[in-house]
């Protein structure tokens, strides 16, 4: 006997035809020009949806479901519907930029639905993730370890309300915000959605969340970023910003297309991780002071060098902000602008006319008494800038080279004479970022035997022995288990290790044979300049770090 399932045959029937609508709509989409949109892949912005009333939009079987800045996007039915262009019509009036989608009825019908929701959102600017000051500090109350962040998350995603994903993403970036990360990494993985805030330069496992909820806060974070939603195979970038108590914070996006699905990394552009004054970024006190007279004086260059993350930016933005006056002109060539600086002129490259070496030029015709360079990168950029040097202006810029000698030998393979050096470049500076002790849970302990004998080994050259603390059989580290003031991670904050070989007649002799950057760092030996690994053992010794954190990120084994 055959038994038919009436029920499972309907809903069988019912996919069939929904799916059949989807591709007729998309198929339909080239015939008339526009791009195609599926609302149920797509989270519906609801301040997108509050620009047209749910009776005309329904009456145009149209529904607006995205907006950035002054650009909406409308999904319609039929695109050459009248009632849909006099919508476009209105819309552009207002002064938006409209871009149509052709979508089916069962994705209007979705984006209808979220008029329900609309007393639950609050209205922002678009663009903008607005967090009021009531909901941040009730969730910055919350928030004591990662733990809270992942809890506080997890109860969002099992929320049944489309406002839902409004409300993860509050969280996660409210909680970025209080544990003070500095980006937010989405990394899609077999069965579920890996999310990790990068901490005090450290990447840190938050929780784990379900494909269907990543998908939806993709969709939702392309639109405030600006990014075309139904591109998956290229990477794209993106800006928007987070609102709080008036203070605007940016957030670059980045996107890539990954195994299992889009992987995003949010980078927060807080303007007070750039603030960093001069006096605090961890210059020991007789290298700050010659910097700072280098920084004064009317022209040469002056370098610093170190990896991508190790913190040149802050150091060159803390340099201009040091010597920034209404009687001097500072222009920056930058790629790309991530913080805004008053008082300075900032542009930004691109790819095709922009580029750092057409930009130095186009800048020196402006007068400026100061500029600074992002990076050298080739040749042409690295004559520019030395020619500017020389020729009565004080530049700024980064090298990637593993320490302060190896600048020269650097700038010398890019074709720059060894004599233009000596006259041109005035300081070369290395540095690298390592996390700072959190000051309520650090714990002094004894150094053992071969810890004792690392430290000792490597402070025996050090030329400068008031410098170093008295004891140095005494090292601090971190509580394992931290405690509430620094999230449970026994660090809190960053500080910079440093090093630096200043231009003098020693440097300049040994420049004329073309060195290697052991032989330009022995000239420099008599400046009494600790090593970045040298200034890294003090910062240990005085309780700043640890140790095991300048492991990390300096390799010890190299010099003993």
């Amino acid at each position: 006997m055959v038994v038919f399932n009436d029920a499972e045959q309907e809903k069988r029937v019912d996919f069939l035809r929904r799916k059949e609508e989807e591709e007729l709509a998309q198929m339909l989409s080239h015939k008339y020009g526009v791009e195609y949109v599926d609302l149920s892949l797509v989270a519906v912005n609801v301040d997108a949806l509050r620009l047209l009333k749910e009776e005309e939009a329904r009456a145009a079987e149209a529904a607006v479901f995205g907006q950035v800045g002054k650009k909406v996007s409308l999904a319609a039915r039929a695109p050459e519907n009248p009632a849909v262009k006099q919508l476009v019509a209105k819309l552009t009036e207002q002064g938006y930029t409209v871009t149509v989608f052709m979508c089916s009825q069962a994705s209007l019908a979705r984006a209808y639905q979220r008029y329900a929701d609309l007393s639950y959102a609050t209205q922002t600017k678009a663009g903008v993730f607005e967090l009021s000051n009531e909901e941040l500090e009730e969730l910055l109350n919350k928030v004591t370890s990662l733990a809270d962040i992942g809890k506080l998350i997890q109860e969002a995603v099992e929320l049944k309300r489309a406002y839902r994903i409004t409300r993860i993403l509050e969280v996660i970036l409210a909680g970025g915000l209080a544990t003070g990360a500095s980006d937010v990494h989405f990394e899609p993985e077999d069965v579920a959605v890996r999310l990790r805030y990068r901490l005090d330069g450290v990447l840190t496992d938050v929780l784990t969340f379900d494909h269907e909820t990543y998908k939806l806060m993709l969709s939702r974070l392309k639109l405030l970023s600006g990014l075309k939603l139904n591109v998956e195979g290229d990477a794209q970038d993106g800006r928007f910003s987070i609102k709080i108590k008036g203070d605007e914070i940016e957030l670059r996006t980045s996107v890539l297309p990954g195994n299992y699905a889009e992987t995003v990394v949010l980078r927060i552009l807080n303007p007070k991780a750039i603030g960093v004054p001069l006096e605090e970024l961890g210059l020991e006190q007789k290298l700050r002071e010659r910097i700072e007279k280098e920084i004064q004086k009317p022209n040469g260059m002056i370098l610093t060098t170190g990896p991508t993350g190790s913190g040149k930016t802050t150091t060159l933005y803390a340099f201009m902000r040091k010597i920034n006056s209404p009687q001097s002109k500072i222009i920056t060539i930058e790629d790309p602008i991530e913080y805004h600086l008053q008082g300075i002129v900032q542009t930004q490259v691109d790819k095709k006319n922009y580029t750092f070496a057409n930009g130095l030029r186009s800048a020196l015709r402006q007068d400026p008494d100061i500029i600074m360079v992002g990076e050298i990168r080739d040749a042409e950029v690295a004559e520019t800038a030395i020619n500017a040097a020389l020729t009565g202006h004080l530049v700024f810029s980064t090298l990637h080279t593993n320490d302060a000698a190896g600048s020269f030998p650097r700038l010398i393979d890019l074709g720059i004479s060894e004599k233009v050096l000596s006259s041109s470049v005035n300081v070369a500076l290395a540095q690298r970022l390592v996390r700072k002790l959190c000051a309520k849970c650090k714990a002094q302990r004894a150094a053992t035997p071969d810890e004792r004998a690392l430290i000792d080994r490597i402070l025996k050259d050090v030329v400068d022995h008031s410098l170093v603390p008295g004891d140095t059989a005494t090292i601090w580290e971190a509580k394992p288990d931290g405690c509430e003031a620094c999230h449970g991670r026994g660090y809190k904050g960053r500080i910079g290790i440093f090093e630096a070989v200043f231009m003098d007649r020693a440097v300049e002799e040994v420049l004329r044979s073309k060195p290697s950057e052991r032989e330009v760092a022995e000239a420099a030996k008599p400046q009494a300049i600790p090593t970045m690994t040298q200034d890294g053992i003090i910062k240990i010794l005085r309780g700043v770090t640890s140790l095991d954190e300048l492991k990390r990120v300096v390799d010890l084994d190299a010099l003993v």
